[in-house]
């Protein structure tokens, strides 16, 4: 595995494929910043010197008591670029994945070429931020790749969008290109986070579901056991410092246990599967665009014109009671005489003409109202794509705190859920203004750090507090002052840097020990994602269990003999893999009912029988998974 960048989520990217899938990583960073950066017209002569640059080696000599060998070496490279010369020297000609990681787009995208052109059996994973210039270099790729390879590469699966069945061998390489964005990957566990407090979340095809951890039940208790037992935790009821995964605690945990032994394990922690759900006030699911009707007139206005209204019925009745006239013909006249278009009433009787002159009386009053309603009509219009302002009455929802490319990515994925949510962004030129206009979600433009600000965010009514600015400093300010206004806030606080965020992190929980405090670093939350898409398309995210590893993957049946022509149960392999769910939209029938606004059957029976065109998606471990996909394993070093 290759990877390059220029921040810390090229580190940390190259952490996780060494410690929780055991590959061999080539990094490839910027040089150390002893001098100012070289102008343009010397980076090429730059890129060309770090080729003899310092290389470092190091080796994990530890083993995380997994299931797997011990760590592999990993080979550190410095160069300004990551050009042609750079990667090759890298190994991209002869390695499985290449991550290029860059904060720049268009290096990204440049890099991604040629490595294509150099490897087109390579599996590329891209981080862009740009969505739709993601998806057409997405296809551009994978048609170079398949066009370059023939016939024998490629999606061999059958479902182009996921991936083949990955790996060195076995079945065929998965040579698909992948575009993340670190804003897309980290957005559901924050969301996770603010709302369950837990960061354990795997987003499988849009939905977002957690692993909780349960303490061991006590006697007489019945534990829910939500969508499925992940595994058993060597917490038990006699060691429950066993929670902390320690070597000598319990039986150490057992990943993905039939029923037989969870049912044997009495006074054992487990770790279930369950959907992320919200149980705070929802606000009103509302079209974007469409202005409703009660918004076009203030409430003053509104009752000025009902009142009209009843006078003129009541001249009309009292004209039909005078004058004796049909009540349709009796309005009509009433009308004539409130618009001042009709002949005097000379030589009439006195009734017809003092309802007359009170007639023309009304219609003089509905003059101004009627030009105060073309006003008001105008000035929501005109307004309608202004900032709204939290409602007076809001309680129980998340204090978001910085639209910028995260903050963007989390509001969207708030308000998918039907989330309440009250923004604060100081830049009113930021990113996501327009997101907020668009989702008519209340924004307050201030500075964080001024004294008022987080008031008029209603912070000391909210439920949750997001701070996800782009500035560290900013982030932990408004923490802690949101812990003086409400010291049981829950809180998630934004940090670049993984150490500083654990230092954050241990204060503030030893500060607040009643309160949920989280500080998360953007490049800590992304990495598995980037990681998962470097394994194959088909990973969709990992979660550790004490010191192991559970991975959930989306496989395509056919050609795994393990799953093909076998019921859900015998396809069941305690310890190794099992299948959660299926897709039905990937194969266009369903096995069962399907989840509105889903296409992933969760309850499937166990008698259900496995074809070879449906689509799985299973939790495995990473043995067990390399088995499934024939991916050679490592021998022990």
């Amino acid at each position: 595995m290759v990877v390059c960048g220029d921040d810390g989520l090229a580190h940390r990217l190259a952490t996780e494929l060494r410690g929780v899938y055991r590959e061999q990583v080539v990094l490839v960073v910027p040089p150390s910043r002893r001098t100012p950066p070289q102008p343009m017209a010397g980076r090429a002569r730059a890129a060309s010197a770090a080729l003899f640059g310092r290389m470092v080696t190091a080796v994990n000599r530890g083993t995380d008591g997994s299931d797997d060998t011990l760590v592999p070496d990993e080979r550190v490279m410095e160069a300004a670029e990551p050009t042609e010369a750079v990667l090759a020297d890298a190994g991209v000609d002869r390695a499985a994945a290449l991550a290029l990681v860059y904060d720049d787009d268009e290096t990204n995208i440049r890099a991604a070429l040629t490595a294509r052109r150099l490897n087109p059996r390579l599996r590329l994973v891209l981080r862009l931020y740009n969505r739709r210039l993601g998806q057409h270099i997405e296809e551009l790729l994978d048609q170079a790749a398949e066009l370059a390879a023939g016939a024998t590469a490629g999606h061999r699966d059958g479902h182009g969008g996921h991936g083949g069945h990955g790996g060195h061998g076995g079945h065929g390489a998965d040579i698909a290109t992948t575009v993340l964005s670190d804003a897309d990957t980290t957005a559901p566990a924050l969301v996770a986070t603010a709302l369950v407090g837990t960061s354990k979340v795997v987003d499988a095809e849009g939905l977002l579901l957690r692993a909780v951890e349960r303490r061991p039940p006590r006697p007489g208790e019945v534990a829910d056991p939500g969508l499925c037992t992940l595994a058993l935790l060597s917490a038990t009821s006699n060691d429950p410092a066993g929670a902390e995964g320690s070597e000598d605690s319990g039986d150490g945990p057992r990943l993905l246990p039939d029923a037989e032994a969870v049912a044997a394990a009495t006074g054992r922690g487990a770790v279930v599967l369950e959907q992320v759900s919200y149980s705070g006030p929802p606000l009103p699911a509302r079209r974007a665009g469409v202005m409703p009707f009660a918004s076009l007139f203030s409430a003053r206005l509104r009752w000025s014109l009902a009142g009209l209204v009843a006078a003129v019925v009541a001249l009309a009745v009292a004209l039909i009671v005078v004058t004796d006239d049909h009540p349709l013909h009796a309005i009509y006249i009433t009308l004539l005489d409130l618009f001042a278009i009709n002949d005097p009433a000379v030589g009439a009787p006195l009734g017809r003409q003092v309802l007359q002159l009170l007639s023309g009386l009304v219609g003089l009053l509905l003059l101004p109202v009627l030009l105060a309603a073309v006003l008001e009509a105008l000035g929501t219009f005109r307004t309608a794509s202004a900032l709204r302002k939290p409602p007076r009455g809001l309680s129980g929802h998340v204090v978001l705190l910085g639209l910028g490319k995260i903050g963007t990515r989390v509001l969207t994925r708030l308000r998918e859920l039907h989330i309440p949510v009250v923004c604060v962004e100081a830049d009113p030129e930021a990113r996501g203004m327009a997101v907020a206009r668009r989702l008519r979600v209340p924004v307050v433009v201030g500075d964080v750090t001024q004294e008022g600000v987080l008031e008029s965010a209603k912070i000391h009514r909210a439920d949750a507090l997001l701070a996800l600015t782009s500035v560290d400093t900013t982030n932990l300010e408004a923490v802690l002052y949101a812990r003086s206004v409400r010291p049981d806030l829950r809180a998630v606080l934004r940090l670049y840097d993984d150490d500083f965020a654990k230092a954050v992190y241990r204060t503030l929980r030893t500060a607040h020990p009643a309160a949920l405090t989280r500080s998360r670093s953007v490049s800590h939350l992304a990495a598995p994602a980037f990681a998962g898409a470097m394994m194959g398309r088909q990973i969709l995210g990992a979660i550790p269990v004490e010191r192991r590893v559970l991975l959930f993957a989306a496989v395509v049946v056919d050609g795994h003999p393990q799953l093909e022509g076998r019921t859900v149960a015998e396809a069941f392999r305690p310890g190794a893999w099992r299948v959660l769910a299926l897709d039905t939209a990937a194969r266009g029938d369903a096995a069962g009912a399907e989840p509105p606004g889903s296409g992933l059957v969760w309850d499937l029976p166990d008698t259900y029988v496995l074809r070879a065109g449906d689509r799985v998606v299973l939790a495995a471990t990473r043995r067990g998974l390399a088995e499934l996909l024939g991916r050679r394993t490592r021998s022990p070093r």
